[in-house]
């Protein structure tokens, strides 16, 4: 199971919306990631700020609303 991939769920560990849902949306180098949950904007993210878990989503439409229905139906 690849850590960090795309449609990969987390849970953000730093900063404010610490302790929040989302799912990578992309992977932008090694080091980030663009992610979005139901109560966190679609933003880029350093990966050591974030839980990876087991749950995936599907994100191959970029309807970010959607995105944000099926991690918050997690």
């Amino acid at each position: 199971m690849p850590a960090i991939e795309v449609g990969r769920v987390c849970v953000k560990i730093a900063g404010r919306e610490a302790g929040e849902k989302c799912a990578i949306v992309d992977v932008i180098d090694e080091k980030f990631v663009e992610v979005v949950g139901p109560s966190i904007k679609n933003r880029k993210c350093n990966v050591k700020h974030l839980e990876p878990v087991d749950q995936t989503v599907d994100v191959e439409s970029k309807d970010v609303e959607a995105i944000k229905k099926q991690v918050e139906a997690l």
